[in-house]
């Protein structure tokens, strides 16, 4: 049957319906972020440590920002921020346009990685702001410059996980790679059955493996958090926004709160545009 125009705006505001959520997601506050400084901007991840306070915010412009939040009970506000600029493997800056970075993790032992795009690689982050590229899979080099390792987070026994933000078709399933004992290999692949990419990753104190998708409609960006078991079992859509209610989310750290809940902490990218903000936001939820 072909689809009429009306039957392709109800197919289409159905498509857009959040699907069921935990009934205890809770917004806790919101935060836009003032531009201080010429590079802060592009942010496309973010760490946090157990109490939620102390801040990593990566631009994908090759910097690292580090940020104080001072919290109360109607929110948060930034208390400090401090930057360092990265170097590539080669020794020399990190220019626009051929060093994306764009994912961030923490191992157990405070190893930083980095996960870039244009091209598709791992680094691990030296304290001199030095880089230097950990061996990557030959699949790698096939995704799309503007579509590949966006998400990167760091297990509970030190190995890394990331995927690509396009797995390449629409009915394709994202892989997610494990790096473990120096060994590549995909732990388990994701279903693609909508229009959400991943773009933002992070393990949280429960030993779960949370997922930050983005989708673009023409109304504004939307979110969706995912849950799972770190085989990619048991997995739960802890959260799904409405479109335009947040701007473009591309980082996640997740944490526990004194109260027992988890905390979802996102950051959105500005892509250096005065029509969108650096923001970020703060769910919590209950297992």
């Amino acid at each position: 049957m072909q689809a009429t125009p009306v039957l392709r705006l109800i197919l289409f505001v159905l498509s857009i319906v959040p699907a069921a959520l935990r009934a205890d997601a809770r917004l806790e506050w919101a935060l836009t972020l003032d531009r201080s400084d010429e590079l802060f901007g592009g942010l496309s991840a973010v760490e946090s440590d157990a109490t939620g306070t102390d801040l990593l915010l990566l631009s994908d412009r090759g910097a690292l920002f580090k940020l104080a939040l001072v919290r109360d009970s109607g929110g948060a506000a930034v208390g400090g921020v401090w930057r360092m600029r990265f170097v590539a493997p080669d020794g020399r800056p990190m220019e626009r346009g051929k060093n994306d970075t764009e994912g961030l993790a923490r191992r157990a032992d405070g190893t930083m990685v980095l996960s870039t795009e244009a091209p598709a690689r791992i680094l691990t982050l030296q304290n001199t702001g030095g880089t230097e590229a950990i061996d990557t899979p030959p699949d790698f080099a096939s995704y799309a410059e503007n579509g590949s390792l966006e998400a990167l987070a760091a297990g509970p026994d030190g190995s890394l996980y990331t995927l690509p933000e396009r797995s390449g078709r629409y009915d394709q399933p994202f892989p997610v790679w494990r790096l473990h004992d120096g060994r590549w290999s995909v732990a388990f692949d994701i279903p693609r059955t909508d229009s959400f990419l991943p773009v933002g990753a992070d393990f949280g104190p429960d030993g779960r493996l949370y997922i930050l998708f983005r989708d673009v409609t023409p109304l504004g960006f939307r979110s969706r958090v995912m849950s799972m078991l770190a085989d990619g079992t048991n997995r739960i859509v802890e959260l799904e926004t409405a479109m335009g209610e947040h701007g473009n989310l591309e980082g996640l750290a997740v944490w526990r709160d004194g109260a027992g809940a988890i905390r979802l902490l996102m950051v959105a990218d500005d892509n250096f545009a005065v029509w969108q903000r650096s923001q970020l936001v703060e769910y919590s939820i209950r297992h």
